[in-house]
């Protein structure tokens, strides 16, 4: 059953507008499903999976979608510089793409969460928490990361809100704005550089001794950027938006945002204990198809890129669907 949403028009004529299919109504969405086979099983239900399957289901490919429904972007408020669909939240994207994508009869949505995999002899099989079990010819991860949150009391409820990791998806509605950045070192130096566009009031918060390059401190200070080299303690916020920043000394300093830059970590095991390969900052090695190193698999989204962006996760889930069924196309063919 779809929503619809009627608005009277000039003239007494009515339009008619259809609205996302309810999770709940949508037949897909049922963990008792008979089939347990498919040609292509998706770990990761957001953009780089939705994507990936809508490709697939639009090459009548048997795929299955295994999603926990926990996006590290739930808390963000809006998501921006993605065209169509700049300023809606998060979830408003997720739930259009969902709806959409559930139009396609081949592609199939589990509920849970998928905790082990191993190789078989026709491809893969996955096992959820459930204890359910999925095989597939094909396995795509798009699981995305885990922001490992800093001992900072505060930083967690402002994440995504006014303490941010990327000046293209948030700098536009933060600028102009008395500016921090908690970070040392060339990551620092990077932010500030694109941050001096944005706003003229920055400061780096290094929380430790600074750890710059000669002309690295020569820039900074041409454009009046000041350094702290102090350890946070806590973030003042109401509601998640910043107030100031509290520092281990007991002093404190007035900020209306941060960029912070924090680590990460893989949200899924899965592709360790299947032997893929990882690069130096802890992505899923992929190359120019999306492929990982171990024979059938492919990785997209956050998980295996630094560009974290809700266009490029939808971008490289569109380029996993279309190489994942040119793969089967020539195995079959």
């Amino acid at each position: 059953m779809i929503g619809r949403k009627i608005i009277r028009l000039f003239g007494g004529r009515m339009l008619v507008i259809a609205l996302p299919i309810p999770l709940s109504l949508i037949g897909q969405y049922n963990n008792k499903m008979n089939k347990k086979d498919f040609e292509v099983i998706i770990i990761g239900g957001s953009y780089a999976g939705l994507s990936t399957a809508m490709a697939l289901g639009r090459s009548l490919r048997e795929t299955l979608v295994i999603d926990a429904g926990k996006p590290c972007n739930r808390q963000t408020p809006h998501s921006h510089n993605f065209l169509t669909q700049d300023g809606s939240t998060p979830k408003e994207i997720s739930e259009i793409a969902k709806s959409q994508v559930a139009k396609y009869d081949s592609v199939k949505f589990y509920n849970g969460l998928a905790v082990s995999g191993k190789k078989i002899k026709k491809g893969f099989q996955i096992t959820t928490s459930s204890g359910d079990i999925f095989t597939g010819k094909k396995l795509v991860f798009a699981t995305g990361i885990k922001d490992i949150m800093p001992d900072i009391n505060g930083f967690s409820q402002c994440w995504g809100i006014s303490v941010v990791h990327c000046p293209y998806c948030h700098g536009y509605e933060i600028r102009n704005k008395k500016t921090a950045i908690i970070a040392n070192g060339e990551r620092a130096f990077h932010l500030a550089t694109l941050i001096n566009n944005l706003t003229q009031d920055i400061t780096i918060i290094t929380s430790e001794k600074k750890d710059f390059e000669e002309n690295q401190l020569k820039k900074l200070k041409q454009h009046t950027i000041q350094i702290i080299e102090k350890e946070v303690s806590s973030i003042e916020h109401t509601n998640g938006q910043l107030k100031s920043i509290v520092f281990k000394d007991g002093s404190a300093a007035s900020f209306e945002c941060a960029y912070a830059s924090i680590p990460f970590e893989q949200s899924s095991n899965i592709p360790n204990e299947l032997g893929c390969e990882f690069t130096e900052s802890g992505h899923i090695e992929v190359n120019f198809m999306q492929k990982t190193t171990e024979e059938g698999i492919f990785a997209c989204g956050d998980n295996s890129t630094m560009m974290r962006s809700v266009s490029m996760a939808v971008s490289s889930g569109n380029i996993t669907g279309a190489m994942v069924n040119h793969e089967l196309t020539q195995e079959n063919f």
